[in-house]
């Protein structure tokens, strides 16, 4: 049996930048508190716990003054900043420079709708950090998306200006920028501005390439990942016998009898060192060959 690591999975540009923002902070000592997941993986949650990271939510805030207080990379309405300014928190923003210039991006929006009286709309997931913040940039309401079947929430009388949160698929934006047009009553009155991060993006066609090299795919993401949902149906279209774990313990006999060839692969919140140490496991039950690069970390 062959096994491989996909070279392009793992975190993307705005995670690695977080982490290592995380790493130095708590390499000066001290509790940082995060607000949320720094990250849609378990398992690289529960290593940070380990230097003393510790998860809060936004209603603990209230106890946080004085602390030391990380925002994520999925980023935050201006409500958080001027709280935690209320509070005396001291902040240490992540925000993914990409997220941070679709949060412009929608204030913009909003700003062009207001004079015509027209609607924002977003594509994406409902209650995801992200799309709270991008939401509470402004007062005004937002209408979030998550299928064509929820373009019956918009208005087509009015303009509309359709954005998408930054990890969502090409494939279906392209399809809701269609039916928004055809439906419209006046096409012209609807601007679609493309804001998928196309680091993550990027990764759609290649990762289908790759899973179809391999006998069985192993892709590892984390239950609460937007984005490893997106990769994950990605893979499992091109190869039916993609199989998706947290951790190495939920690897299943079966899936590996007969096959001559593993991929592993990953979404860009699975941390290298965890693909690696899936590979491992492989390896050591089924006498895996490998076909990688030597293993590296991502920071």
């Amino acid at each position: 049996m062959r096994i491989e690591i996909d070279d392009r999975s793992g975190f993307c540009f705005g995670v690695v930048r977080a982490i290592g923002e995380a790493e130095r902070a708590l390499a000066a000592g001290g509790t940082v508190y995060s607000l949320g997941d720094i990250v849609h993986n378990r398992m690289e949650v529960q290593r940070l716990e380990g230097l003393g990271l510790r998860t809060v939510s936004h209603a603990e805030m209230e106890r946080l003054g004085g602390e030391r207080l990380f925002i994520r990379a999925h980023g935050e309405p201006p409500a958080t900043y001027a709280r935690a300014a209320a509070l005396g928190i001291e902040l240490i923003d992540a925000t993914c420079p990409v997220v941070a210039r679709l949060q412009r991006r929608v204030q913009r929006a909003h700003e062009a709708m207001r004079a015509v009286g027209g609607q924002v709309v977003i594509l994406g997931k409902r209650g995801h950090a992200e799309i709270v913040g991008l939401t509470g940039q402004v007062a005004d309401p937002t209408l979030v998306v998550e299928t064509l079947g929820d373009l019956d929430s918009i208005d087509f009388t009015r303009p509309v200006y359709l954005l998408s949160q930054t990890t969502q698929s090409i494939a279906l934006f392209e399809r809701l920028s269609a039916e928004l047009r055809r439906r419209a009553s006046d096409p012209a009155a609807v601007t679609v501005e493309d804001t998928i991060c196309r680091q993550v993006s990027g990764r759609e066609e290649h990762l289908a390439a790759f899973a179809r090299r391999f006998d069985t795919v192993v892709f590892v993401s984390g239950g609460k990942s937007s984005n490893g949902k997106v990769l994950f149906e990605v893979c499992r279209a091109a190869n039916p016998a993609t199989q998706r774990i947290e951790e190495p313990s939920e690897l299943r006999d079966e899936w590996f009898r007969g096959a001559g060839s593993v991929g592993i692969c990953g979404a860009t919140s699975t941390p290298r060192w965890l693909m690696q140490q899936t590979a491992d496991t492989i390896r050591a039950r089924y006498g895996a060959g490998s076909g990688e690069a030597p293993a590296r970390r991502d920071k």
